[in-house]
């Protein structure tokens, strides 16, 4: 299992899908914590009732069916489908207007959803807060482009108003450039971190989880840039000198 785990850390994000199907096929004993623990590229499904895209994930799938947040409905149709209790459902609605505006803000686009469900184990509750985009030809030479993020966050009980929140973040970045001077080039990876604060609970849950959120994706998209564009930008050069370059280590004549 450790094995595997970290074979899927170091799948570019396209090939995530077909290495887990391989793995699930080698390991069948495992395969409970192979679909809990390795994260794939988010899908988006259209809500047929209220005609609003949302997004696919295992937070909102109850066997073959999956719960839209803006409906609460499952599709296809799924009789006996988990739902949230009304207070959960509540805060779920609230959520989903808040994360689309932070969306757009930061986003200027693309998809979100967000999903709530009680904490049986602890009393609390679990938020699943997600955001796809996709970008072709929007910017430079990018010809596709794709950001997914997770952010999975465990909330305890209120205790002498404070709360303790566990957020755990995934992003998964791919990107594909193509002109007539570099060719094409293609960078994907994925990253994840955890964070964990015990916050007062006077301004809401919902305030203290967007807070960590946008701390957490300003810390990723750093590591992002440090990690994959920094070392890809200093292993190109290195190979492939820019012509500046080139020129001032010419002697003079």
């Amino acid at each position: 299992m450790e094995a595997a785990m970290d074979l899927m850390r170091r799948m570019p994000p396209a090939s995530a899908e077909t290495a887990l199907n391989a793995l699930l096929s080698l390991l069948p004993d495992h395969s409970l914590d192979l679909l809990s623990q390795v994260d794939l590229p988010l899908q988006v499904c259209m809500d047929k009732e209220t005609l609003k895209e949302y997004i696919l994930c295992e937070y909102n799938r109850d066997a073959d069916s999956y719960r839209s947040p803006w409906s609460n409905k499952y599709d296809p149709p799924l009789e006996d489908g988990t739902v949230p209790s009304e207070e959960m459902r509540n805060l779920e609605i609230e959520a989903n207007e808040v994360f689309s505006v932070y969306r757009d803000q930061y986003y200027e686009g693309g998809i979100s959803s967000v999903y709530i469900w009680e904490d049986e184990d602890n009393g609390g509750f679990i938020a699943c807060f997600l955001i796809k985009k996709d970008g072709k030809g929007t910017r430079g030479y990018m010809q596709i482009g794709s950001w997914d993020a997770i952010h999975v966050i465990q909330v305890g009980p209120e205790e002498e108003g404070a709360a303790h929140y566990c957020l755990n973040s995934t992003v998964m970045l791919s990107l594909t450039t193509d002109n007539k001077q570099s060719g094409t080039f293609n960078l994907s990876g994925s990253i994840r971190r955890q964070m964990s604060m015990t916050l007062a609970v006077a301004d809401g849950h919902l305030v203290n989880m967007g807070k960590m959120i946008e701390e957490m994706e300003g810390k990723l998209r750093n590591s992002l840039d440090q990690v994959y564009f920094g070392k890809t930008r200093e292993m190109v050069c290195t190979l492939r000198p820019p012509p500046e370059v080139l020129n001032m280590r010419l002697p003079d004549s």
